[in-house]
């Protein structure tokens, strides 16, 4: 059962939040690296992607949250399957957000197939599912453009912000820290500092991490 929504695009904290929620007892919580981990996942995605209809149960089983693409893109239906679940819109400046997702995951997407590493042929797998959903669908194939991109962005937020009571949303920037979250969770606040992940690895480094079974840093990790 999903508590916890997550609307907000990738590279607006989302690997951090996470974290974060996981640490909060909220987990596990689905993110984009979920799939890249555990191909089994892929075709509940491809289905959601084709239009088809889906169980979410199914395609959200075993996670109590989730955040980042895939899910934040289908953030109304998951608040009508899971009316009890609270919303987090995670966001950032708009003129960092687009420059940080060119740099890294769209730089990624873009590689032609065959200069990819062979040791993520997950990535290879997921492609078409990725450019279906973000860089074709949410950006109409226009990434590239960086004012249509970030209008995309920006009218996205601005939906969410619309569309959810108030009640039921927390717009958060991960800078701020545990407070907010926890306050709008109902937890307290840790003892550990808040985890800031993908500023000391690069977004590859991170996904390497993952599919060799590791795990993303916690806010319990020494030298954070």
């Amino acid at each position: 059962m999903v508590d916890v929504i997550g609307a907000g695009f990738g590279r607006t904290g989302t690997a951090s939040l996470k974290v974060a929620l996981e640490h909060l007892g909220l987990g596990p919580c689905h993110h984009m690296f979920e799939v890249v981990a555990r191909p089994e996942l892929l075709p509940r995605w491809e289905r959601v992607v084709a239009g088809e209809d889906v169980d979410w149960n199914e395609v959200l089983e075993g996670y109590r949250s989730t955040v980042d693409w895939p899910g934040c893109t289908y953030w109304r239906e998951l608040m009508g399957v899971y009316p009890h679940a609270k919303v987090i819109l995670t966001v950032r400046d708009p003129e960092s957000w687009y420059d940080s997702a060119y740099n890294t995951i769209y730089q990624i997407n873009a590689e032609p197939e065959a200069e990819e590493p062979d040791a993520v042929p997950s990535l290879r797998r997921m492609r078409p599912m990725v450019e279906n959903l973000i860089w074709h669908g949410t950006f109409d194939g226009r990434f590239e453009d960086r004012e249509h991109a970030i209008g995309v962005f920006a009218e996205h937020n601005a939906e969410v912000r619309r569309s959810v009571p108030s009640d039921r949303l927390l717009v958060y920037q991960v800078d701020q820290g545990w407070p907010p979250l926890c306050d709008y969770l109902g937890v307290d606040v840790p003892a550990e500092p808040f985890p800031h992940i993908n500023q000391g690895q690069s977004i590859r480094e991170l996904v390497q991490t993952v599919l060799a079974g590791g795990r993303l840093p916690t806010p319990s990790d020494p030298m954070r």
